[in-house]
């Protein structure tokens, strides 16, 4: 039985200043409802218009000035974030939107939720960046080994885009999961 939600998100119609605040997220072709996320953030505009700018440079669309990591390291950090949070809404979306565009076969998707980074089917880059993740989602630090290991990769500002990047999505999976968001009915589901 999927939970209440503890938070409705905002329906159509629309006051002017929320549909622009929400239909600004959207990719411009879309023909998607905005995402409940969204509508739940647009109940509190001020905000929202925070979260809206940060989420533009953390996911590169919408602004002239976009975070510096590439896609796939983007939604590895992302996917193993919202797995280890156990936020199925925020993994689904993601692994539906991004997930096969950046290459994540349906063995890492399954990896992401249940598996470790060492896992055979990840690059030894790709574990680089899951033993990230997992290192700041357990202790909030990172082991030298692993920060050499992700220096040779990216530099100093990119690095500190990543860190930020973890910490967002903690964020994002705290929300969602506290207010109980309903998961989008075209998203992935976590593998069993």
């Amino acid at each position: 039985m999927t939970p209440v939600a503890r938070i409705a998100c905002l329906d159509a119609p629309y006051d002017p200043q929320v549909e622009r605040a929400l239909f600004g997220m959207q990719p411009r072709d879309s023909r998607r409802e905005p995402l409940r996320l969204f509508r739940l953030c647009a109940r509190n505009m001020p905000l929202c218009d925070r979260m809206f700018e940060l989420g533009r440079f953390m996911l590169g669309r919408n602004s002239p000035e976009v975070a510096s990591y590439d896609r796939r390291t983007r939604e590895l950090v992302i996917g193993r974030v919202t797995a280890r949070c156990r936020c199925e809404y925020e993994w689904g979306v993601h692994m539906a939107a991004y997930g096969q565009r950046v290459g994540i076969s349906s063995e890492q998707a399954h990896s992401l939720v249940h598996g470790s980074g060492t896992d055979a089917c990840w690059s030894d880059e790709d574990r680089a960046t899951l033993a990230f993740a997992d290192e700041l989602h357990d202790s909030g630090e990172v082991s030298d080994a692993t920060w050499a290991a992700m220096r040779a990769r990216f530099s100093e500002e990119t690095l500190i885009e990543l860190l930020v990047l973890a910490g967002w999505y903690h964020a994002i999976s705290f929300l969602a999961n506290g207010a109980r968001i309903q998961l989008e009915t075209w998203a992935l589901r976590c593998p069993e």
